[in-house]
């Protein structure tokens, strides 16, 4: 792996894909190469949770289309990278929420970020299951703020913001690559 993708998505009210942030970086430094933010139409316009952020952080869209059309897009990017290797945070929600993608090979940031064994960040006072793993606060912007030592950081919900913090939890986790769980589709 010299290069892997990170992958966020925003969903609706009644769970569409309304955005979709990927990011593509280098596997031996975690740095940043190229990104791309899809903002789904009509989708956009049906409201969700986090509907108010698909601007923010002046993410300006690379393209505001219909679904297909942001797919074929994010397909080709891919390609043209040679990316087979997709990251995102809590992966079993973004996997189910695009099939086009099942053929990469996905893994899982949270399995890594959220166990004792592998977060030497996460404190000895921290509640956790017999696992290691942690019983609570370990969603992307419990798990930034942990690993930054930033106790300001608040997740945007903004795709291509939250991929690119994902990212960095990643690079702040310093784990090769071949660490992290392979998704395992049911």
């Amino acid at each position: 792996m010299s290069r892997f993708a990170v992958i966020d998505t925003e969903t609706t009210w009644a769970d569409a894909v309304m955005s979709i942030g990927l990011v593509i970086a280098e596997s031996g430094t975690f740095g940043l190469i190229d990104k791309r933010y899809y903002i789904l139409t009509p989708y956009k316009n049906h409201g969700g949770m986090y509907a108010h952020a698909l601007y923010a952080r002046n993410h300006a869209p690379d393209l505001e289309c219909p679904r297909k059309q942001a797919m074929g897009d994010l397909l080709s990017f891919l390609e043209d990278y040679g990316i087979v290797d997709i990251f995102a945070y809590n992966a079993a929600f973004d996997y189910g929420h695009l099939p086009e993608l099942s053929h990469l090979v996905w893994y899982d940031i949270m399995k890594l970020a959220a166990y004792r064994r592998h977060n030497p960040k996460i404190p000895e006072s921290a509640e956790c299951w017999k696992t290691g793993r942690l019983k609570r606060h370990y969603g992307v912007e419990s798990m930034y703020r942990l690993l930054s030592g930033d106790e300001t950081y608040c997740e945007t919900h903004n795709a291509l913001g939250d991929a690119l913090d994902e990212l960095e939890i990643m690079k702040r986790l310093n784990h090769d690559l071949d660490r992290y769980v392979r998704l395992r589709p049911a």
